[in-house]
C-alpha cells in the first residue's frame, strides 16, 4: 500500500512547448507571431515586454500582458492546474504565463492599480518564487 501525504501541495503544473516560441526570434516581429499565434501566452508577453522596452504607453502594456495573462489561464487550466499551486520558472514553457503575469503586475503598478500589482506580484511568487526574483526582485 503506498502511502499518500495529505499535507502536501498540488503538483507542479508544466505546460506543453508554446507552438509560437520557435517564431519568436530576433528577426519577427512578436505582433506578427501574435496575429499567427493568438492562444499563445509567450506571444502576447513578448508583444507586452517589446512595449514596455520601447517606452510605450504603460496602459498599452497592461492590455498586452492581459491578454497574455487570460490565455495564460485557460492553458493552465486545460493542463491540471486547479486555481493554484507551483508553476515552475524552471520548466521553461512556463515562462510565457509567468512572464506575462510579471508584466500586468508592473503595468498596473505603472499606471496606479495598486491592488492589482499586489494581487499580481503575489500570484507570482506563490506560482514560482524563482519567477518573481528573476522578474520582479527589484520592482
Amino acid at each position: 500500500m503506498s502511502h499518500v501525504d495529505l499535507m502536501a501541495g498540488p503538483p507542479p503544473t508544466h505546460l506543453p512547448v508554446d507552438p509560437a516560441s520557435a517564431e519568436l526570434t530576433g528577426s519577427v516581429e512578436p505582433v506578427d507571431v501574435v496575429r499567427r499565434h493568438p492562444e499563445s501566452p509567450l506571444a502576447w508577453a513578448t508583444l507586452a515586454a517589446k512595449a514596455a522596452d520601447e517606452g510605450l504607453d504603460p496602459v498599452t502594456v497592461y492590455a498586452y500582458s492581459r491578454v497574455g495573462y487570460h490565455r495564460s489561464l485557460d492553458l493552465l487550466r486545460r493542463n491540471g492546474w486547479k486555481g493554484h499551486g507551483p508553476v515552475p520558472w524552471e520548466h521553461e514553457p512556463n515562462r510565457g504565463f509567468l512572464s506575462a503575469l510579471a508584466l500586468l503586475a508592473l503595468s498596473a503598478k505603472a499606471i496606479g492599480e495598486t491592488a492589482e500589482w499586489e494581487r499580481c506580484s503575489e500570484f507570482l511568487r506563490d506560482s514560482s518564487p524563482t519567477a518573481y526574483d528573476e522578474l520582479l526582485g527589484g520592482a
